[in-house]
């Protein structure tokens, strides 16, 4: 039997993965399962992902690219004389405006590095990458600090089923910029 040309499998298969695991957490991830979800064969998704870490890790280079697409999109970061703080806290109302079920999946696929070590590194390129795009504005340090706070409001918003506070955010982000 001839094989089908497909380009965009391994693509599928990653979109597949993040639906999954958005739909039963990292623990209904399987190569069966994204296998069902993408309508592939079993074998196409060992044959792009010989482990589930490999496949995580693709599912988390693809989620993380989100914020950074945001961050990446907003003048204000070219701006000295923009409000970093306000606009830093914009775009987290941004990023909890395209819905929780999001801002969760995200940070699931985040955190599992906890217990995943060859997430580990791309947990990182995220936050290197995000604090590269701030530094210019703020110095390295206070990129990072501005990184841990975003964070953390995320995460105490999730954790605790609140609402994103705009307000808030700008002034505890408004007091790292100084």
């Amino acid at each position: 039997m001839a094989r089908r040309y497909d380009p965009e499998r391994r693509e599928r298969i990653i979109d597949a993965a993040i639906r999954v695991v958005g739909a039963k957490g990292i623990a209904g991830l399987s190569h069966r399962s994204v296998a069902a979800e993408a309508d592939v064969p079993l074998g196409s998704t060992t044959y792009h992902f010989a482990s589930l870490d490999e496949l995580l890790i693709a599912a988390l280079r693809r989620t993380n690219e989100n914020f950074a697409a945001l961050m990446r999109q907003c003048p204000a970061l070219a701006d000295p004389a923009a409000d970093l703080a306000g606009e830093l806290a914009r775009l987290l109302g941004e990023f909890f405006g395209a819905g929780r079920g999001a801002a969760e999946l995200e940070y699931e696929l985040y955190l599992a590095a906890l217990r995943r070590p060859a997430l580990r590194p791309v947990a990182a390129e995220w936050a290197d990458d995000t604090a590269a795009l701030l530094a210019p504005c703020t110095g390295p340090a206070t990129a990072r600090a501005l990184i841990a706070l975003m964070d953390g409001i995320c995460l105490q918003v999730l954790l605790t089923g609140g609402d994103y506070d705009e307000a808030y955010a700008k002034e505890m982000l408004g007091r790292i910029c100084g």
